[in-house]
Parts: structure tokens; C-alpha cells; sequence
């Protein structure tokens, strides 16, 4: 999760890649999927379960999901459910202001990215914080 332009997706991109993955990208799955949702915090969240539930058919089915989204409020988080969560944190302000306004910095996640970390350091970070986990959460 993080702001717009934070660099959550050439992050996952390349963490998808590493792992293997599936990977869920938020503004594919509102083009191709979620196309009746907007942007109001009501809309954010069903979105985030809507993203949750098909993470959860990847992981049932015995691979590893990625999804890459704002993710901007603790109830969109309580939503999208249990996950190793990454705290993309690379810039203060996103491009859109509402989001801005709207996103609340998480109180707990596995992996922080910082800025001046690269794309693909943050997805070896996120890889060997992977191997450390106990097994109990949905990568």
C-alpha cells in the first residue's frame, strides 16, 4: 500500500516476478473488474475486499498473491483481511489530492519502504522478509 506515484507498482511488478506470483494491480482490476466503483472511502473499501477475495481464491489455490493499491484507510485494510503487508513509503504527497487527504499512514505492516530505496531493492527487502514469516499470513 501507499500514496499514487509512491511506486507500488514497479515494486510489485518486480516482486511478482521474483517470487512467483499472481499479481493484482488496482487500476487493472477497477478497468477490468470493479469498473462500477469510484473513489468515495464507501467505494475504497468494497474495492479492497473485492481485491482481498481474489487474493484469497490465489492462495487457496496454493500460489502467492501480490496486490498493489492505495489501500488508504484502516477500514479498507480490515477489508481487504489478514496479509503481509508493505508500507510503500517513498513520498509524502500523491497526485491526487482527495487520496491524500484520505490516507492514513498504517499502524502496523511487515515491510516499510523508504524513500531512496529502489524498486528492486524494496522487492529483495520484501523477499527476505518473506522468508522469515512464520506461514500464518497471505503474501
Amino acid at each position: 500500500m501507499g500514496l499514487p506515484g509512491a511506486g507500488k507498482t514497479t515494486t510489485a511488478r518486480i516482486l511478482a516476478a521474483k517470487l512467483p506470483a499472481v499479481w493484482f494491480n488496482a487500476d487493472e482490476v477497477r478497468l477490468h473488474i470493479n469498473k462500477d466503483l469510484g473513489f468515495s472511502p464507501i467505494d475504497r473499501v468494497e474495492h479492497a475486499r473485492r481485491m482481498g477475495w481474489l487474493c484469497d481464491r490465489v492462495v487457496e489455490a496454493g500460489f502467492v498473491a501480490v496486490a498493489d493499491f492505495v489501500c488508504p484507510t484502516p477500514d479498507a485494510r480490515r477489508a481487504f483481511g489478514d496479509a503481509f503487508i508493505v508500507w510503500i513509503d517513498r513520498i509524502e504527497e500523491g497526485r491526487f489530492e482527495d487520496t491524500n487527504r484520505l490516507f492514513v499512514p498504517p499502524e502496523s505492516y511487515d515491510v516499510r519502504i523508504r524513500h531512496g530505496e529502489t524498486p528492486d531493492s524494496s522487492a529483495q527487502k520484501i523477499c527476505e522478509a518473506l522468508q522469515q514469516m512464520d506461514g500464518t499470513k497471505k503474501p
